[in-house]
């Protein structure tokens, strides 16, 4: 059968935007050759006049159009007693030099540093960055950021054009879904992450005994291990599973080796053979980080990828992934039905959530967005937890040993840990939430103003900042966290007692806002204590048999190391840029770039066998 070919998405944004580019020239004709023609064809504006005159008028009224917008935001902050936000000043018209900086610091950038030296500059951690003639009132003010959240959450939704930009990854998920539609979503899937439900640890059990086995034999090789590689086939199987009730077996796709191995032997691949799992991971991945170079662009990302979608190849590897398991639920549900099977009480009690959602609707699409919007919640998070606690033990092996002594004296070496352990290990805690300070799950995020608004300023006696309506407010937690002003002069280092210590009643306790690492308010992670207890389980489990780790950094790509300017940055905030043995990089979540690569010692016999 013919199958039309897809336009190129430069081609479909010129076409959906020819009529507006098409008004001001149309205008322009009438206004000076047909109108004037009706009174006197002497009138009339002729030849290569007309023709400059209608060139230049798309120019002249999106600046116009910019004008009146600053002028009636203005008058609008005048009206509320308002003072309008600081601004960063761009020499170039939309904001050009901007867009450029930040694309060029997504790839070889510290995260968060263009951020952190605006906030210098302005002496503001909140400010205006006009990008492609458009606001975006960025911060990393714990109260602003509470204003979007919390306090002022029915004044902000992840708005119509980050649903624009998501849809393509996540479709109407929980994600990127507002309103009632977000309403129904959270209904679904909140009591599936109950206590109940998440304190049954036989299924962290079975997948951290296969990952920690292949780790192990790998280790036997004398050949180092991608860490990150390995907890993302861990977490995958186990919310699979947790979700699905059976996982898609990733951990038996097997860990690759270091890059350079396939040079030193010839004869094995240094990449395994990806299985549909394993590929999903990479294609999942990929996508993210399409999606989250997209948002920067906003509306307009079609003149960035003008004659290729970027994203319709790994989408199809992701879809071809999810959509049999949807296909196969729905079945299911089917040939229950013909067999007269009804669920009782005690039936929907045991079943998973992919079977409650089935019962809740049979749309395929429907189903696959919030599955990929869940895959993000219970596995995107864990991993990269577990990715950069291990990169910090391997840093820090004071705070291993000290954590290894809490795990023995509590659990000892070979007991496995319960619900009620993890209330008892306070340093494991510690470590876990250090961790996500310096390195959160989703280190930037964004929501869109419904209506004009004012934030709380954080000088006194000033008047508040102005937020106009329908306006981008992207805020970054990543930067927020390693604020010295907010967590003191050692806020750059790592250390898992300032949540235990008097650190702790000084910081954070008046100021519970100042450390979000799953977000806060109605649209909290639901999947923040399954990433906590399988963080939990997995750490103890591994250290359990392993009593140090190290960093491999000759397994580092090359490509994928640290700059070496790095090392030579001198601003206060660089602490932990000079020091950074890996690339830490985000889509929509944190990773490290090219994988954490490690090796370890195991345990000896009398403490651990």
């Amino acid at each position: 059968m013919f199958r039309m070919r897809k336009l190129p998405p430069g081609i479909v944004y010129l076409v959906q935007s020819f009529p507006r580019l098409l008004l001001p020239p149309t205008v322009t004709y009438v206004i000076l050759h047909l109108l004037p023609a009706l009174w006197s064809p002497a009138g009339q504006v002729s030849g290569w006049k007309l023709f400059v005159a209608m060139f230049l008028s798309p120019p002249l009224a999106l600046a116009m159009l910019v004008m009146w917008d600053e002028l009636y935001i203005q008058w609008d902050a005048r009206r509320m007693g308002a003072m309008l936000v600081p601004r960063v000043r761009d020499p170039y018209p939309g904001g050009l030099k901007t867009l450029i900086s930040s694309i060029r610091s997504a790839k070889i950038h510290y995260p968060g540093e263009g951020f952190q030296e605006v906030c210098e500059k302005l002496g503001s951690y909140t400010f205006n960055r006009r990008i492609l003639f458009g606001n975006r009132i960025v911060t990393a003010e714990p109260e602003h950021i509470k204003a979007i959240l919390a306090s002022q959450f029915d004044e902000f939704e992840k708005g119509p054009e980050t649903r624009f930009l998501f849809y393509p990854l996540l479709g109407t998920g929980v994600f990127a879904a507002d309103g009632e539609l977000w309403k129904f979503h959270r209904s679904m899937t909140r009591p599936f992450f109950s206590k109940d439900r998440i304190s049954h640890f036989d299924n962290f059990d079975r997948h951290a005994e296969d990952a920690i086995s292949q780790l192990k034999a790998r280790l036997h090789e004398e050949q180092p291990v991608d860490f990150q590689d390995l907890v993302a086939k861990f977490t995958l199987d186990s919310a699979t599973e947790f979700l699905f009730g059976s996982d898609v077996k990733s951990l038996s796709g097997g860990l690759p080796y270091p890059y350079y191995y396939s040079c030193i032997t010839p004869s094995v691949d240094s990449r395994p053979q990806l299985n549909r799992a394993s590929r999903f991971v990479e294609a999942f991945s990929e996508a993210q980080s399409i999606t989250a170079f997209r948002m920067r662009f906003g509306v307009h990302w079609p003149l960035a990828e003008f004659w290729k979608d970027k994203l319709e190849e790994p989408m199809q590897v992701v879809n071809d992934f999810i959509d049999p398991i949807v296909e196969e639920a729905i079945k299911d549900k089917r040939r229950k039905q013909e067999l007269g099977i009804n669920n009782d009480k005690k039936d929907r009690d045991e079943e998973t959530l992919l079977e409650n959602l089935v019962n809740t609707t049979e749309d395929p699409i429907i189903l696959r967005d919030e599955i990929m919007s869940l895959l993000v919640a219970g596995r995107d998070t864990t991993a990269s937890t577990l990715t950069f606690t291990i990169y910090m033990l391997a840093e820090h092996p004071a705070v291993l040993q000290k954590l290894r002594q809490e795990i023995l004296e509590k659990i000892g070496s070979q007991r496995r840990p319960t619900y009620d352990d993890f209330r008892d290990m306070k340093y494991l805690k510690a470590v876990i939430n250090e961790t996500l300070r310096l390195y959160p799950v989703v280190p930037f995020n964004i929501r869109t103003s419904k209506r004009a608004t004012t934030w709380q300023n954080k000088v006194p006696g000033e008047k508040p900042f102005y937020i106009p309506a329908n306006t981008r407010t992207p805020y970054s937690v990543f930067v927020m966290h390693r604020r010295t002003d907010l967590w003191g002069q050692d806020a750059l280092n790592f250390d898992p007692d300032r949540f235990l210590d008097e650190r702790l009643h000084k910081y954070l306790t008046p100021h519970p806002f100042i450390f979000l690492p799953f977000n806060a308010g109605p649209r909290i992670c639901l999947g923040q204590q399954f990433a906590y207890h399988e963080a939990s389980f997995f750490l103890v489990r591994l250290l359990q048999k392993f009593s140090a780790i190290h960093l491999a950094p000759d397994a580092q790509r090359p490509d994928s190391r640290p700059p070496p300017e790095w090392a030579l940055a001198d601003s206060p905030h660089d602490v932990r840029k000079r020091t950074e043995k890996i690339k830490p990089k985000s889509h929509l979540t944190m990773y490290v770039e090219g994988g954490l690569w490690v090796t370890m010692e195991e345990a000896t016999s009398e403490i651990a066998s």
